[in-house]
């Protein structure tokens, strides 16, 4: 929402006076001075004289969003998001008072920056929609306009500032000189140029077309601002083990036009018609308007028709924009790290050319460093870490959510002005599972959106069904409604445009490619048009073909010259189609290992007779596969008619994979796609590992249908299941997971992560709070309490969490018994948990608790670990002597100063944990530990066993587990001076051989532990 827009809904009769009360008033008599006055000293929520609480800054905060939300007008976000909206805007307002700047310093920056500088400075907001962050941005601006405003009115301004004017212009003037002899100045003409590239871009790209909103009298482009869809891509991250050993990761889910701030190279993954192409229009335009970033559009079935792809100046020519630039403009851009290039569609050119568009790119890359790039592609396209070398990060474009469908839905129903449809399409989406699991991407919604309008609420249920529907719309229907007569004096039914668009479309799936030339185009129809008499008839191969591009609605002209298919997923269509009526079976499964042909096979399999479909069926089966077993799976969802003997085969091929029996072989059924979860068993005479990958499996389709199955699992009692399920929740919708599973699921033993709003949102809602949780974002004392209960809360783990500064608030969950503070900069102290009754608590990073004060406070604790120093001299001087300890977790410094000086105090320590960051034992430290009578487990990390001669022997020690081993080691002195241990945990590299090290303890059980 642009701020221009915003005060259309917050007059500045409103907003003056709420601004002015931030500030503190001037006295009597306010004397003109020359000294700056900083603005935390001209705030109203700081100092000994404050006539304003933070509380009351809230205050001033939502009722600025509240006159926003209740204008009469569209609501600028949803409403569930109104208060995390109001407390961003408070830390934003509440930043004021943080800035190192005066009044006249904020003048200069202007209202936009001033209000860059305020997120800067504030807390990181929640995971906000779209929406809500461009209302939040607008409002700080708003915002940030009138307090700029109300510091030119203050008496002392003026007066201030043109003596500090005075005093800075010949300073400013002097290094105007200097930087002028230093740097050449920046050549007019490039300017010039960048202004109408830029607007040519937002121009070019700021349109797109959703298919069938072109019927009837609606535009067939519509504008981007109101068609663009935010959706969702994952990626996984590596997270620093936080109190455990060994690398950990996570999956990050975060809006797809975000991904660029956190990497400079991406290579996007996503299915046909996820909306890849869309999201590099929206980064395109939001470059070129906000003229940070130059961007390059560059489609790569376009570039590769060239015996050799473009370099830099030969961008613009190679995409055909009409503009001439400088002379080495394009270089100057990518020198001066200014460049944004976005490649589209690597899945779209031969795999022989994307190596060379590897090395391409790479060469650029390594040239031009600095510069933002986007790559997208198909799924299955290339490799995993295709461009690992190159530092790329890669991201996949989820499926569309629930929420996502429903919001295009009404967005294309208010753009074709059919509201009345709108509602009912909601209602069957929600209620036929066979029309809702075709809905998984813009592509699919929108035509089921205008076959929907079209047919009066009718829609087939299949996907052959639809897309026959939607061909005969485009194809015939369409033009007959309209009134429309024959074009220029040729009229072609359906059948006949099918018969050549399907020879077409299956000539560049041979080839691998999306595009060709028109000459190679009409060569093709010339050879075909004696086969379809009533094309021939009309006019020859030129004016068929120029016919086509006009009125079929399947072909475009992305360049002068060339020709290709509005969407893959019609070409793929076509090809299937044109394959069985010629009866290129055996072509098809030939083809059948090359990822790219999946759809067309899936297709033919739909289109072919019943003989035709038992002999593919068996082809792909006899490859031994387990992706082409999973294929063959996959297509009998279009096998209507079908020899039951092969249904029989390929249903028992499919058994070893169903129900999967480990994550990779979950992961890769999954694949096949939704079809799947019809035929994935359970709960009943499921083991535990089957059980377990049924979970994984449908935890990746992510669907409603999914959900079902999830659902079915709750009463599941294996740990492992329940875990999973409650992973999977961030793939749906979380109202509604948490009341179809979290709710019915045991809680014991899992913990439940809440990263977002959403989710704890979510989680208030559930009868009975959760009693193991893991809150990681900024959450004060008052939010904590409300997702937990005194008497069921048992652990809670806080990261990350810059808004929690004191502890009191927690004694009120009295049945907490496990504590973690990872990442929580505002705690000073541990002294206000004196009085709770932890048994279990773990410290990391709280930077300004040094040496933990107050923690030997914590009489009641028999489990603690600490991961950072402790700033004393010995363990009895920081730790609580009074404690009775029987597990001691140290890593990260933590023994740098106190050595392991008094342990031997814990007579009661049965289990010692030394992690990573100490430093090596001395022998002075290995007789403390020798002085622990009831010592028998011992964990020790790689890095401490250099010196382990020096450890006396320990024969009371049972347990030994070792973290983070490269697997050369010698465990010689370990198994000897540990002569009673039994038990040997061995944490290494994966596919390590486990032999190599588990000869040390012949006469102990050795478990490897492989770290991915």
């Amino acid at each position: 929402m642009d701020p221009a827009v915003l005060g259309t809904r917050l007059a500045s009769s409103l907003v003056g006076p709420l601004v002015k009360k931030l500030f503190v008033q001037e006295g009597a008599g306010a004397g003109l001075i020359d000294k700056p006055v900083r603005l935390s000293a001209l705030v109203s929520f700081r100092g000994e004289k404050r006539t304003l609480t933070e509380k009351d800054v809230g205050k001033l905060a939502a009722r600025l969003v509240r006159e926003a939300v209740d204008s009469p007008r569209e609501r600028p976000f949803p409403a569930d998001e109104e208060t995390a909206v109001t407390e961003a805007l408070t830390g934003k307002l509440l930043a004021v008072g943080e800035l190192r700047m005066d009044d006249v310093q904020a003048v200069r920056l202007g209202h936009q920056e001033l209000a860059r500088t305020l997120h800067a400075h504030s807390p990181t907001a929640a995971h906000l929609s779209t929406d809500a962050s461009y209302f939040l941005d607008a409002v700080t601006e708003w915002a940030c306009l009138h307090i700029i405003n109300f510091f030119t009115q203050r008496s002392t301004f003026v007066a201030r500032t043109l003596l500090e004017q005075s005093r800075e212009q010949g300073e400013l003037i002097a290094r105007v000189d200097e930087l002028i002899a230093r740097t050449p100045s920046p050549s007019r003409t490039d300017t010039t140029f960048e202004q109408s590239y830029l607007s040519y871009v937002a121009t070019k790209h700021s349109r797109i077309t959703i298919y069938g909103i072109d019927l009837r009298d609606s535009p067939d482009r519509w504008p981007l601002e109101v068609a663009y869809l935010s959706l969702e891509a994952t990626s996984t991250e590596p997270r620093p083990g936080t109190f455990d050993e060994g690398p950990e990761t996570t999956t990050v889910q975060l809006p797809a036009e975000h991904a660029l701030r956190g990497h400079d190279r991406l290579l996007l993954r996503g299915d046909a018609g996820s909306g890849k192409t869309t999201l590099i229009q929206w980064l395109a335009i939001t470059a070129a308007r906000n003229g940070d970033r130059i961007p390059f559009v560059l489609p790569l079935r376009t570039l590769v028709r060239a015996a050799a792809l473009p370099t830099p100046e030969q961008f613009l020519p190679a995409v055909g924009c009409p503009l001439d630039a400088p002379k080495g403009w394009a270089s100057r851009v990518l020198s001066a790290n200014r460049g944004l290039v976005l490649i589209d569609g690597l899945d779209e050119i031969p795999t022989a050319d994307r190596h060379r568009t590897r090395d391409w790119l790479t060469d650029l890359i390594h040239a031009y460093r600095g510069n933002h790039w986007l790559l997208t592609t198909r799924p299955t396209a290339v490799q995993p870490d295709w461009l690992a070398d190159a530092k790329f990060h890669e991201l996949l474009l989820t499926p569309m959510s629930r929420a996502d469908v429903a919001t295009f839905v009404r967005r294309w129903h208010t753009a074709a002005e059919a509201p009345r449809f709108e509602t009912p399409l909601l209602d069957a989406l929600r209620t036929k599972p066979d029309l809702a699991r075709l809905a998984t991407n813009p592509l699919m919604c929108g035509l089921i959106c205008a076959l929907h309008r079209e047919r009066r609420g009718f829609l087939p249920s299949g996907r052959k069904e639809l897309y026959d529907a939607a061909l005969s719309m485009l194809l015939a229907r369409r033009d007959l409604e309209r009134g429309m007569g024959s074009l220029n004096g040729m009229e072609l039914g359906e059948e006949a445009q099918l018969e050549l668009l399907q020879r077409l479309a299956y000539t560049l799936t041979l080839s691998n490619r999306t595009e060709m030339e028109q000459t190679a185009a009409e060569g093709l129809l010339e050879r075909r048009l004696p086969v379809v008499a009533a094309a021939a008839d009309q006019g020859d191969a030129a004016t068929v073909f120029r016919h086509l591009l006009l009125r079929s609605g399947l072909l475009r002209q992305p360049a002068e010259g060339v020709v290709d298919f509005v969407h893959r997923t019609f070409q793929d269509y076509l090809s299937a189609r044109y394959a069985v009526e010629e009866g290129h079976i055996d072509v098809l499964a030939s083809r059948a290992d090359d990822p790219q042909w999946e759809d067309v096979i899936r297709m033919a399999v739909a289109h072919a007779r019943p003989q035709e479909r038992a002999h593919l069926l068996r082809e792909l089966l006899s490859h031994g596969s387990a992706r082409l077993t999973l294929l063959a799976l996959a297509c009998l969802e279009h096998a209507t008619a079908l020899d039951p003997t092969v249904r029989e085969e390929v249903e028992a091929r499919a058994s070893a994979l169903i129900p999967p029996r480990t994550k990779e072989a979950a992961q890769e059924l999954a694949e096949a796609g939704p079809l799947v979860l019809e035929l994935l068993p359970g709960p009943a005479d499921l083991t535990d590992e089957e059980a377990l990958g049924v979970a994984i499996t449908a935890s990746a389709l992510g669907t409603d249908s999914a959900l079902a199955v999830l659902k079915r699992l709750c009463g599941h009692p294996s740990q492992d299941v329940r875990r999973q399920l409650v992973a999977a929740w961030g793939r749906f919708d979380p109202e509604e997971y948490a009341s179809e599973v979290l709710e019915h699921l045991d809680p014991q033993g899992i913990t439940l992560r809440i990263t977002g709003q959403a989710s704890l949102q979510a989680l208030g809602r559930l009868t009975t709070p959760w009693p193991d949780l893991l809150l990681r974002g900024p959450y004060d004392a008052e939010r904590i309490l409300g997702v937990t209960g005194p008497d069921t809360t048992t652990r809670l783990a806080l990261q990350r969490n810059p808004a929690l500064s004191d502890l009191r608030p927690l004694l009120a969950l009295e049945s907490l018994s496990h504590l973690a503070l990872d990442d929580c900069p505002g705690i000073s102290s541990l002294a206000p948990l004196a009085g709770s009754r932890l048994a279990e608590l773990h410290l990391h990073q709280l930077f300004r608790a040094p040496g933990l004060p107050g923690l030997n406070t914590l009489h009641s604790l028999r489990a603690l670990g600490v991961s950072q120093p402790l700033h004393s001299e010995t363990l009895t001087d920081a730790l609580p002597v009074d404690a009775p300890l029987d597990w001691l977790f140290l890593s990260l410094g933590a023994t740098r100063t106190t050595g392991l000086r008094g342990l031997a105090h814990w007579g009661s320590l049965r289990t010692l944990a030394l992690g990573s960051g100490l430093p090596v034992p001395t022998a002075e430290d290995w007789a403390e530990v020798s002085a622990l009578p009831a010592l028998n487990q011992l964990v020790l990390h790689r890095t401490l066993l250099q010196h382990a001669d020096s450890m006396p022997e320990l024969p009371e020690v049972k347990t030994l587990r070792l973290t983070s081993l490269y697997g050369t080691e010698n465990l010689s002195a370990l198994a000897r001076l540990l002569p009673g241990v039994v038990s040997v945990t061995l944490q290494v590299g994966a596919d390590f051989p486990a032999a190599r090290l588990a000869h040390w303890f012949p006469d102990a059980e050795v478990t490897i532990e492989s770290v991915r």
